[in-house]
């Protein structure tokens, strides 16, 4: 991000890329190693070399990549160049337009698709496509041209763009007030076994891998989050189900259904690429292993929205089909658990 806190002597002309503070219980570990922890997409000798390059600082001082990381330090990673995702330029990519008018339009984003630009993914993303094919998106509070809310890369399935000001505002609040209806479809690991169900659970940053979140069922630390599950079918060692979100919090179905028991098929970050349920024969893994490269991805599908229009005051809700990639995994895990 650009720097919103005053830079130390020495760094008035570089620019803030990253900025962590070290938590309470943070042992002492290598800054490469720490910032290894907390940057999507980085690589070891990436962060080696900007500590050589002298692009690492802490407390206000700069290290090398062998310095310690105590609890309680500010660890900053600065360069002469503001943050790529600042730099958004329009990219001719086709766009899955399920609706439009003056005010908005709703697309069905494909699964490996980034949202909006940040470290390690600086094209090819769907504000790149917006800003290519419409002038004047509103920015949204974090400065992104039409972005109304996200969901993750490789997360399929429909977003609302807001294409005025007044659609900006009035769409954003639907969302902050949850009054927006969104219902994602699932695929877990296991037999989720109660019809359906509700899961609350404070989620932020899990205190030693910062790629991931983590629920905090006490709310000391952390955004409230409410995920409320709904089983669909049942599949043996996964079960198909529909969740629909209270509130919007990163990675929030995938968090919360880990914890309940239920990580997500094929969810790597969260461990769900690999044999959670099932048997230990060879001919069961190797079924598994064919799945995950029919679906090589997180098994999930932001599948209907709901909101008023900002502008008519009317109910607008969409639906959208399952992609293929994730229709032809249920469709072997049904014909699995016929015969299983």
């Amino acid at each position: 991000m650009i720097q919103d806190t005053p830079l130390e002597p020495g760094q008035e002309d570089l620019f803030e890329h990253f900025k962590f503070v070290a938590s309470k219980g943070q042992e002492p570990l290598r800054v490469d190693k720490f910032l290894m922890n907390f940057i999507e997409n980085a690589t070891r000798s990436k962060i080696q070399k900007a500590a050589k390059d002298g692009n690492i600082w802490v407390n206000g001082t700069m290290v090398k990549q062998n310095y310690k990381v105590k609890a309680g330090d500010e660890v900053k990673v600065l360069f002469e160049h503001p943050p790529y995702e600042f730099l958004l330029t329009p990219e001719d990519i086709p766009l899955d337009i399920v609706y439009e008018d003056d005010a908005l339009l709703v697309v069905n984003k494909k699964a490996g698709m980034v949202v909006h630009p940040g470290h390690g993914n600086y094209s090819g993303t769907l504000i790149n496509a917006l800003i290519y094919h419409f002038d004047h998106l509103p920015n949204n509070s974090s400065n992104r041209p039409g972005l109304v809310h996200r969901i993750d890369k490789d997360t399929s399935g429909l977003l609302v763009v807001a294409k005025t000001e007044t659609a900006m505002t009035h769409l954003a609040k639907q969302f902050f007030d949850k009054s927006s209806e969104r219902e994602y479809v699932a695929l877990v690991w296991g037999n989720v076994e109660a019809d359906e169900g509700t899961i609350e659970g404070n989620l932020a940053r899990h205190p030693k891998n910062r790629l991931q979140m983590a629920v905090f069922p006490d709310g000391e630390e952390g955004k409230e989050a409410v995920t409320h599950y709904k089983v669909l079918e049942r599949l043996g060692y996964v079960t198909l189900v529909s969740c629909k979100l209270e509130t919007g919090r990163t990675h929030q179905i995938r968090v919360h259904m880990k914890h309940i028991g239920h990580t997500l098929f094929n969810d790597e970050r969260y461990g769900g690429d690999k044999v959670l349920k099932g048997t230990t024969f060879t001919k069961y893994k190797q079924f598994v292993d064919n799945a995950f490269k029919v679906l090589p991805r997180q098994a999930l599908h932001a599948k209907t929205l709901g909101f008023k229009h900002p502008v008519t005051g009317k109910l607008m809700q969409f639906d959208s089909d399952l992609p293929m990639d994730m229709e032809q995994c249920i469709e072997k895990w049904r014909a699995y658990s016929k015969f299983a």
